[in-house]
């Protein structure tokens, strides 16, 4: 039976390593973050050179040496990640977790899928936590803000959703039978296409009607679509201000889940109940 004096300098350990790499209070938890993020910067860097052909075909080795470089890196940090927090299966599933675990993968990937490493743009997210480590706080607040009023607002933007895909059904059904199915209208799918541009106000113009009628249609549906793109934004403004008034949080991070965004004055995490 493990004794607490043995226990004791295995928790320090992890103690030690979880400030380091999730805190950004310490002198050595905002220098790992800092360095964490120019050894991210570098390794996008180095991704989107390799993209370039005429780069790639003279510097295309030292730029795979130092892609494979960057993977261990990062391969080495997403474990001691796991190994330092109290529960790393709730941080694996969290939203930096994914993305931690996103930004070493396509490199691997690559052995077996062509072309799969460029995928490894994705770990520009986590630079995200520069807004941690240069105490941000009111850039953090403001994105936990946004993140409860689209949370909030899912339903509403659900059902708004659904009235805009029934609408292009039927105005895509409607335009293909006006056109008669020319012009680039040869199916309702294509027709739907065309009113999903044009109802966004995209408006690629490689499928236009030619008809009088169903240029009425269309300027219809364009004038729609300019009243449309206010209703998704009026509901999450709304959330948005009644969560504002609501949220006071730091940006402390959990020992056990690795959590942020607890209240100033919160003793326990909110999220897993661990003590802060």
């Amino acid at each position: 039976m493990t004794t607490a004096i043995e226990r004791k300098p295995q928790q320090l350990w992890r103690k030690t390593l979880f400030e380091i790499i999730f805190e950004a209070d310490t002198p050595a938890g905002k220098g790992f973050d800092l360095a964490l993020i120019v050894v991210i910067l570098l390794s996008v860097l180095t991704v989107m050179l390799d993209s370039v052909g005429s780069i790639r075909a003279r510097h295309g080795q030292l730029l795979y040496a130092l892609e494979w470089g960057f993977t261990l890196v990062f391969t080495v940090e997403y474990i001691l990640r796991l190994l330092c927090v109290g529960r790393p299966v709730r941080y694996a599933v969290s939203f930096f977790g994914i993305v931690d675990l996103l930004a070493i993968l396509p490199t691997y990937l690559s052995l077996l899928i062509f072309g799969s490493r460029y995928l490894a743009v994705v770990r520009v997210l986590r630079v995200l936590r520069i807004f941690r480590v240069l105490k941000l706080g009111h850039h953090t607040k403001e994105a936990t803000v946004l993140k409860k009023a689209l949370y909030a607002s899912r339903r509403k933007i659900l059902v708004f959703l659904f009235v805009v895909l029934t609408t292009v059904v039927i105005i895509g059904s409607l335009m293909h039978l006006i056109e008669r199915g020319t012009n680039g209208f040869t199916s309702i799918p294509a027709s739907v296409y065309w009113a999903i541009v044009t109802l966004t106000t995209v408006g690629y113009g490689d499928i236009s009607p030619q008809t009088g009628l169903g240029q009425f249609l269309a300027a219809m549906v364009m004038i729609l679509g300019y009243s449309i793109i206010a209703v998704p934004t009026g509901i999450v403004t709304v959330e948005w201000s009644q969560a504002s008034r609501r949220q006071q949080t730091n940006t402390q991070a959990c020992p056990s889940c690795s959590a942020e965004g607890h209240d100033n004055d919160a003793i326990y995490c909110k999220f897993c109940g661990a003590k802060l």
